[in-house]
């Protein structure tokens, strides 16, 4: 399948889309997910156009992996929760909604169960005040 350079994220690569941004480099954006299934859930993409991770190239994935780490070590200390749950979904039958490549980095506490994937928008000042926190802890 080729790759859709009108999806979402090819979009706000481009600047044609907003995000909420928290970190980016040459290679890799991370910005809040819009729809989170844990208060501080960012996604990362590369800004390679690759579908999913089996179409990125190998400069591609250590890029997003390194960028990954990073944000999972600042989303772990700015929230003071005991896990982060990683995920990379490749495909439609697997659960990937948006076509782009992505890592996603979602907190986890003790005793809290997660939201819906791509279920409930969360309120833009909730992911900006959060996004804050998050680069707060990438300095």
């Amino acid at each position: 399948m080729a790759y859709d350079s009108n999806n979402i994220f090819a979009k706000i690569l481009r600047g044609e889309a907003s995000c909420i941004s928290v970190y980016e480099d040459d290679h890799t954006l991370a910005f809040m997910d819009l729809m989170p299934q844990a208060d501080g859930h960012v996604l990362i993409i590369p800004k390679e156009a690759a579908e999913n991770l089996l179409d990125l190239s190998e400069a591609g994935a250590q890029a997003c992996i390194r960028t990954t780490r990073r944000v999972a070590i600042a989303v772990k200390k700015a929230l003071g929760v005991e896990g982060i749950h990683v995920a990379q979904l490749n495909g439609a039958a697997a659960g990937q909604t948006v076509p782009h490549c992505h890592f996603h980095v979602i907190p986890h506490a003790t005793g809290t169960v997660l939201r819906m994937h791509a279920a409930i928008r969360a309120p833009e000042e909730t992911l900006k005040a959060m996004a804050e926190r998050i680069k707060a802890c990438l300095a």
